[in-house]
């Protein structure tokens, strides 16, 4: 088949160094988007490939089948990066495990963004402590992009949301979500109140306000959702640093939901209130 773009690049052989990039992803000690490494971002599968195309990382180069390259079709008028359009025996070589999705795409890690770059123009923000595993951390990217929140914040502790696991769980969302990383924490949670945001705290206490609760008189305010890792949750000292502390009313013999289940909870009752 003719190439159908200018920018089509046929590959036979996996050890072509063009495709060094996607070589050995799941190797940890040559991984290359480990920030120790090349430091790149990968998007697996169209839909995430299509949702790097519309966010702030370039794409430095595309590998992928010729039916992956056919579903991206027109998405890829005006990307400069090359398109390595192998078979799919040549990718998993590369890769070194068959990719069922078909595609990746490869990036630079864009310049982070600070607390105050992505809070000015947010309304809702989702701040994370000790989220250290990267699926709940994509989960919790997609969550807030569907469910309304501007911005993550990440404070100690948390998973590179930069990681391909994270980058796929997330569906892409990880790439459109603004996100920044504290400087000092909890300190930086006076930022927060500097910019006029409730901060909220999610703790599985009993005796707080549930979040329907704490969130009644709240949909004209800016609001700062705290959410900490799977099992111990926020440190007491952050916790003393928010607003007021919510809970999501369980039932008998429950204490706590996974992460991101109880985010997407926090971030619906914050929509579910929006002017």
């Amino acid at each position: 088949m003719a190439n159908v773009l200018p920018n089509v690049v046929d590959i036979t052989d996996p050890a072509d160094p063009r495709l060094d990039d996607f070589r050995d992803l799941n190797s940890v000690d040559r991984r290359p988007d480990l920030p120790s490494g090349k430091g790149l971002v990968i998007a697996e599968g169209v839909l995430v490939v299509q949702r790097m195309l519309a966010s702030r990382f370039t794409p430095r180069a595309l590998l992928g089948t010729d039916r992956r390259l056919q579903e991206l079709g027109s998405d890829l008028d005006d990307v400069a990066a090359p398109f390595y359009r192998a078979s799919a025996e040549v990718m998993a070589e590369v890769v070194g495990f068959h990719l069922n999705r078909g595609v990746l795409a490869s990036a630079s890690r864009a310049t982070e963004l600070s607390v105050d770059d992505v809070l000015h123009d947010a309304r809702t923000v989702a701040v994370l402590e000790g989220v250290n595993d990267h699926e709940n951390l994509g989960s919790v990217f997609r969550n807030a992009a569907g469910l309304g929140v501007d911005a993550m914040i990440f404070g100690t502790g948390c998973a590179d949301p930069l990681y391909r696991r994270a980058v796929r769980v997330s569906m892409g969302h990880a790439l459109l979500v603004p996100f920044a990383r504290a400087a000092a924490w909890p300190e930086d949670l006076q930022v927060l109140r500097e910019n006029d945001f409730r901060v909220l705290a999610m703790t599985p206490d009993p005796a707080v306000p549930t979040l329907a609760e704490a969130m009644a008189g709240l949909a004209e305010q800016r609001v700062a959702i705290l959410v900490g890792a799977e099992g111990p949750g926020l440190k007491e000292h952050t916790m003393r640093s928010s607003d007021v502390r919510v809970r999501i009313p369980m039932a008998r013999g429950t204490d706590s939901l996974n992460v991101a289940t109880a985010a997407a909870l926090a971030f619906y009752e914050r929509d579910r209130l929006a002017p």
